[in-house]
């Protein structure tokens, strides 16, 4: 098998993984996902589409990952990975969308407005 490989976005953040032939070691920009993603649901949130379809030890996975904050960085390259597997063998795609690993969730912060502290928030009114 060739190397495959995907990207994931979500907010500001942007994985692009390359997918081959392993043993499972999942390797985000030259660190181990345990030392990248110390918290344990950021990985469980990582390593979703693979063990959906039960695959965590079959693939070894190298990603780039770019921008955002933690949280973000782990949803785009679950996306990244579901493509991937996609990718690899194309009948997986209705199991992994009914799980809703497919959709690239399309929120974004708004921008701030000027005469404004935040995007929405208003300073205080004042009557009189």
């Amino acid at each position: 098998m060739e190397v495959v490989n995907a990207l994931g976005r979500r907010k500001a953040a942007v994985a692009r993984v390359f997918v081959s032939e392993g043993k499972g070691q999942i390797t985000i920009n030259k660190a181990d996902i345990n030392v990248y993603f110390p918290s344990s649901i950021l990985q469980y949130v990582v390593k979703q589409p693979l063990n959906k379809l039960g695959v965590a030890d079959k693939y070894d996975i190298k990603v780039n990952l770019d921008g955002g904050g933690f949280k973000g960085q782990a949803e785009a390259l679950r996306l990244a990975i579901a493509r991937a597997l996609v990718k690899i063998n194309p009948e997986d795609k209705s199991a992994l969308k009914s799980e809703g690993f497919m959709t690239r969730d399309p929120r974004e912060v708004e921008r701030k407005k000027p005469g404004r502290p935040k995007a929405r928030k208003r300073f205080q009114f004042s009557k009189r």
